[in-house]
């Protein structure tokens, strides 16, 4: 088939490229001139593994083009899939949905009569309606994401579920011929009607985030009360009524959906006369477990952070990614920096978006480097590199033996063992220490 992607950001350049990786004759279409060049050269303007080979497989062989021109999209593709930003407002909570109206409109401006316009952004609940009743002359579907950054290919070419909110026969029949493969492959299919389908996406992306924020509010109490969170979330783990994803406690979520999400999902029950206020609680025990990191470097640093030197360890707010939105690592490190303390970061991906957003922050060529005279050091991303550190070696590099653990995936008795001094959130300090 003859498809469009409307926006070519993260979402937008991955769909087009693994619709051209399933055998589709792809046009990604973008208002910025600069991002078209770089995708129409193969080149990628962010890190996501597999993505880069799948770009220059098929913009080399024709099958996936770039272009600025909607004129062009709507006289090229039989469906268009709109994957622009729906960022948080900044006057409220509430989501952003300027670029989804103006995407929408230039698309139905220039579309041919009864053209399927596809949404994949994350929305308040009732945007599909509405677009729909506003351009009558196309045809609107919804078609939620659920991409985790670090495995967005993957999710893409092969889901765990597939939601379509339709409004016709024909949109589920032209929906389910793009999806061929994924379907042929046995990929669940949910049809729904548009507030449903809209509705999963931001309630897959709550449930995520309570439960996160659920075992961070136990570390809470586990700090309170001397017990161990890693040895609860082991324990509760094992009921597959709960199961043992999204059970490590740590610094919480961030990155561009989690934390805009919850808060847009909440903004808009609000609106409806319906209230989870238990969302503002989530993001709330998600904001204080920062809070909590901060703290323990004062202790560690005998009171305050003023002329101490730490090294944080990562700066993307998870590893296989160089997305720093919202980013736990950051508004640390940023937090620390502003109390007086001199801060150096390194994170394998995320460095030249991290200068660019903080460039009062000192950046490290490596972990090594960041952790050479330091007096604490913060682990805050868990990028496998770090979790492969000596301990006995680090010990040799730095001022003073001192380790906060904000990801719970370091071995806190082996690094004890080799002279550090080891705090983790939600765990007792080895040794019994409090």
């Amino acid at each position: 088939m003859r498809l469009t992607v409307i926006g070519t950001g993260y979402l937008g350049a991955t769909h087009a490229a693994c619709m051209a990786e399933l055998g589709h004759e792809v046009l990604g279409v973008d208002v910025d001139p600069d991002k078209v060049a770089a995708l129409q050269a193969g080149r990628v303007p962010f890190h996501e593994p597999v993505l880069p080979e799948l770009l220059a497989r098929h913009t080399a062989s024709g099958r996936l083009r770039f272009t600025t021109s909607y004129e062009e999209a709507a006289a090229f593709g039989e469906v268009h899939f709109l994957c622009v930003g729906t960022p948080q407002r900044k006057d409220s909570e509430g989501a952003d949905l300027r670029y989804v109206d103006s995407a929408f409109a230039s698309m139905a401006r220039y579309a041919a009569e009864g053209a399927l316009l596809v949404g994949k952004s994350t929305v308040p609940v009732g945007t599909a309606q509405r677009l729909a009743d506003t351009h009558t002359g196309v045809e609107i579907a919804w078609n939620p994401e659920f991409l985790r950054e670090g495995f967005a290919v993957e999710d893409t070419l092969r889901p765990d579920r597939l939601v379509l909110g339709i409004g016709s026969e024909r949109a589920e029949t032209l929906l389910r011929a793009v999806y061929a493969p994924v379907i042929g492959a046995g990929t669940p299919v949910v049809t729904a009607d548009f507030p449903t389908a809209e509705l999963v996406k931001t309630a897959a992306n709550a449930f995520l985030a309570t439960k996160i924020s659920f075992i961070n509010a136990m570390a809470e109490v586990c700090e309170a009360t001397g017990g161990d969170v890693s040895v609860l979330a082991e324990a509760i783990g094992h009921d597959d009524r709960i199961g043992k994803k999204f059970l490590r406690a740590g610094v919480g979520f961030g990155g561009g959906c989690l934390p805009k999400d919850i808060r847009a999902f909440a903004h808009r029950a609000d609106e409806l006369g319906v209230s989870l206020a238990f969302l503002r609680e989530v993001d709330a025990i998600n904001m204080r477990r920062r809070d909590r990191v901060v703290e323990l470097a004062r202790e560690l640093c005998g009171g305050g952070v003023l002329g101490a030197r730490i090294a944080v360890l990562g700066a993307a707010f998870k590893p296989d990614s160089d997305d720093i939105r919202d980013s736990p690592a950051l508004n640390v490190a940023a937090r620390l920096r502003l109390d007086g303390a001199d801060v150096t970061v390194y994170d394998p991906e995320a460095m030249d978006n991290a200068r660019k957003a903080f460039p009062l922050l000192g950046y490290a060529l490596s972990a090594e480097d960041a952790l050479r005279g330091a007096d604490l050091v913060l682990h805050l991303t868990e990028w496998p590199q770090f979790r492969e550190l000596a301990p006995e070696r680090a010990r040799t590099l730095v001022s003073r033996p001192r380790i906060v653990d904000g990801r719970g995936t370091l071995d806190g008795a082996t690094w004890a063992a080799a002279g550090w001094e080891f705090r983790a959130l939600g765990r007792p300090a080895p040794g019994g220490e409090g």
